[in-house]
């Protein structure tokens, strides 16, 4: 059995249910502009940084807002929804016990901004109990690229082939994947129509008996 130096959760969709806040953020957006938020757009967006996914969104629908613009107005919204609509996705929190018992280090790597993860972490108080958290702020590019996993990989101290990757986008899957680490696919609701082909595994949730096994947690 493999055995994994660290493991590397990217959170919106795969730790929390945000994609549902998400939905809603951009259907009053658009609604705002005569536009539908479409499973369409919602997947031209999912796993990208705001700044690139918005710049499809306005080519896309011919918006004449800036990216800046819509930028504003979505994390306002978000803010004044993820309070009262945030659940961490099942099996999350009894993964982490289990990666703690078995000192397993772990930390998050997300396309969203660092002002919205912390939104997202501080009602559970999760942040102090990952390595570190990267967002993007952190990086250059968003994924698809690898570098948020190659960064991940190196300020955990290990070989991306040593480190398991936890992502529920294509658009994740292949930033791991290019990256060299093991990737495991959630899928959920918002992407089960996903192309997962370069995963190393496809589970259910992360309660997931396969993946405590090949974590050895089992």
């Amino acid at each position: 059995m493999q055995k994994f130096q660290a493991v590397v959760f990217d959170m919106d969709g795969l730790m929390f249910n945000t994609e549902e806040v998400y939905t809603q953020v951009g259907s009053r957006l658009l609604r705002r502009r005569g536009h539908a938020f479409t499973a369409e757009v919602k997947d031209l967006m999912m796993g990208l940084q705001a700044r690139e996914g918005f710049a499809l969104v306005i080519e896309r629908l011919r918006l004449t807002d800036t990216v800046d613009q819509l930028i504003e107005e979505s994390d306002r919204e978000y803010l004044a929804l993820v309070g009262r609509m945030i659940q961490p996705m099942p099996g999350l929190m009894e993964l982490l016990d289990a990666l703690e018992a078995a000192g397993i280090p772990k930390a998050i790597a997300t396309s969203t901004s660092l002002r919205l993860a912390t939104a997202c972490l501080a009602p559970f108080e999760l942040a102090r109990r990952f390595a570190f958290v990267l967002t993007a702020e952190d990086i250059r590019h968003g994924k698809p690229h690898p570098e948020i996993y190659q960064t991940a990989a190196a300020h955990l101290g290990v070989s991306p082939a040593a480190m398991l990757v936890l992502e529920d986008s294509q658009n994740g899957c292949r930033a791991a994947t290019a990256a060299g680490a093991f990737t495991v696919a959630v899928p959920a609701d918002h992407s089960r129509d996903h192309d997962f082909s370069g995963a190393a595994m496809v589970i259910d949730s992360l309660a997931d008996p396969r993946l405590y096994a090949v974590l050895g947690l089992s």
